[in-house]
């Protein structure tokens, strides 16, 4: 098969922007990038109306655009207070500035991004707060559009594990880019070079990626100071595709030949790996969209896949450290009762129970778009009556797509090199414990919840308390229903839908909480005064 590149193309229709009061005042878009993709390509336009023609006269205000991969972005431009007990998740914005009278363009360049949604958030500043009489003008609209360009790759090549796959990189080609599978319960991922030959040694890169094409970033290997050249992935996303690219020096000449192959261990037994064979698509749970199986040589200009792209099984690995073993996973009941308003039941619960030697893994499942434009919201309080006097302390961990246990027996860490969760705790003193997470990220999310006592170095293993925990997990529209001083909007665009709080009295933030700018009861009771007084005023011409 030929490495080929695909071009997609995608619109939106043009929208006329608002000044930003809350996020229901912002303009949502919504695309949808394909696997494989190696650029997406943001062409932002906007221009100004007045009147039905240009607005060459409009004075220019500056455009905020945010991106985010999975899910809306959670913005604040005002710099209000958020809540208490929620996770601000990151995002990444840019300022439109205006090149001519009445339009500009910005391009926003995305190398290898995650595939899946991504949500674009475009609008004006605040007003000023200047009052102005409606109808002596001609009102000026500012319009938004967005395009998408992607250009992606097909028929890349499937490494399958514990199999062989040999390739010969020509002088033109640069590289060679693979992909591999990663199922559930996968606790470490290896890939190798092996019988590389070139003409200095093995000048070769190795790297790898979980979902999209690796980057220059993205964790690396040199083959020329690693004999053997193994890169190894601990903790691993479940369920998606890694992408392995072998990448040749800078300046090497003559042609490179190697071999590649790829070992997932399986954690739900440890001293085994994946299984020397070719498997279906059902029995690894693979998506149906397969490559080829030779190696994708990315040169200039795409060249065919090598044609010696046989593969010959390989030895397995007989024993694997006892920390990639992993523990059970309690899947959750899902009960809708409304829009954003989803309750995820612990089976035998709501009251889990967190025994000493080992964590307790709970998944909550969200689904692609429908889930992701709510707050995932988290509840943990301790049945101090279940500690026996005994000083313990249970932590939640939750993670994106892949469970976090630590593998001592005494860590209270909610991260690794390459992934971060959120850390709860309870205990005796403060027994409860609450996560909010607006707008989150869709798919799987991992609770590991595990016990420790506290002692006077440290947290050590409890030795026979299991420890009594309410768990609660539920999806909102809104954090806390915007509270007195909001009220929680269901918006649309498209056929997206999405909740945001807008306030009130001068109250501000996501759960109309920040009081900053908040007005008094006295001015409320004033205005409300004033109000019904100049009403009165209409009542004597009405009655004539």
């Amino acid at each position: 098969a030929g490495g080929l590149f695909v071009t997609d193309y995608f619109t939106r229709t043009p929208r006329k922007l608002s000044p930003f009061r809350s996020f229901a005042s912002i303009e949502l878009f919504h695309f949808h990038i394909p696997e494989d993709t190696v650029i997406a390509v943001w062409n932002l336009i906007t221009f100004k109306e007045q009147g039905g023609t240009f607005g060459d006269q409009c004075p220019d205000r500056s455009i905020t655009v945010y991106f985010r991969s999975g899910a809306p972005s959670v913005i604040n431009p005002l710099h209000t207070h958020f809540p208490r007990d929620t996770a601000v998740p990151g995002s990444f914005a840019l300022t439109l500035t205006w090149t001519l009278p009445n339009r500009t363009t910005g391009v926003f360049n995305v190398t290898s991004p995650l595939p899946g949604d991504w949500f674009l958030a475009a609008h004006l500043p605040k007003d000023e707060g200047k009052i102005s009489v409606k109808g002596l003008y001609e009102e000026c609209q500012y319009l938004f559009q967005p395009q998408l360009i992607v250009q992606r790759l097909v028929n890349i090549a499937v490494l399958y594990p514990g199999y062989v796959t040999e390739q010969s990189m020509a002088p033109h080609n640069r590289s060679c880019l693979y992909k591999v599978f990663v199922p559930s319960y996968t606790s470490r991922v290896l890939v190798e070079v092996l019988r590389c030959r070139g003409t200095e040694g093995c000048p070769l890169w190795l790297r790898m990626r979980a979902k999209a094409p690796p980057l220059h970033n993205s964790t690396a290997l040199d083959c020329r100071e690693h004999a053997p050249c193994q890169l190894a992935l601990d903790l691993p996303f479940w369920q998606h595709w890694y992408y392995v690219l072998v990448e040749k020096h800078p300046g090497v000449p003559g042609t490179v030949s190697f071999q590649v192959t790829v070992q997932l261990t399986d954690c739900s037994r440890p001293s085994l790996a994946r299984p020397p064979f070719l498997p279906s698509s059902a029995s690894m749970n693979m998506p149906h969209s397969f490559g080829s199986v030779g190696g994708l040589a990315m040169g200039d200009s795409p060249p065919l896949a090598s044609p010696n792209g046989t593969k010959h099984p390989v030895p397995i690995p007989t024993a694997s450290p006892a920390g990639e073993r992993c523990w059970p996973v309690r899947p959750t009941l899902r009960n809708e009762l409304d829009t954003f308003s989803v309750h995820f039941y612990i089976f035998f619960g709501p009251n889990v129970s967190v025994p000493p030697d080992r964590p307790a893994v709970f998944v909550i499942n969200l689904l692609p778009v429908l889930d992701s434009g709510g707050v995932l919201n988290l509840e943990l309080r301790l049945n101090v009556s279940s500690l026996c006097g005994e000083n313990v302390t249970v932590f939640g961990c939750l993670n994106h797509e892949v469970p976090l246990t630590s593998g001592d027996n005494a860590s209270v860490t909610c991260e690794t090199e390459s992934l971060a969760g959120f850390l709860l705790s309870v205990n005796a003193t403060a027994s409860l414990s609450r996560l909010r997470i607006p707008y989150p990220q869709t798919g799987s999310w991992y609770l590991s919840l595990r016990s420790l006592c506290a002692t006077e170095h440290g947290f050590e293993p409890c030795t026979n308390v299991t420890a009594e925990v309410y768990l609660r997990a539920y999806l909102s529209p809104c954090i806390n229903d915007c509270g007195i001083y909001g009220q929680c909007k269901l918006l649309r665009t498209n056929n997206y839908l999405y909740a945001a709080c807008e306030c009130k009295a001068g109250w501000n933030g996501w759960g109309c909480t920040d009081n900053a700018e908040a007005f008094s009861y006295g001015f409320q009771l004033l205005s409300t005064l004033l109000l019904c007084l100049s009403n009165v005023m209409f009542v004597p011409p009405v009655a004539i």
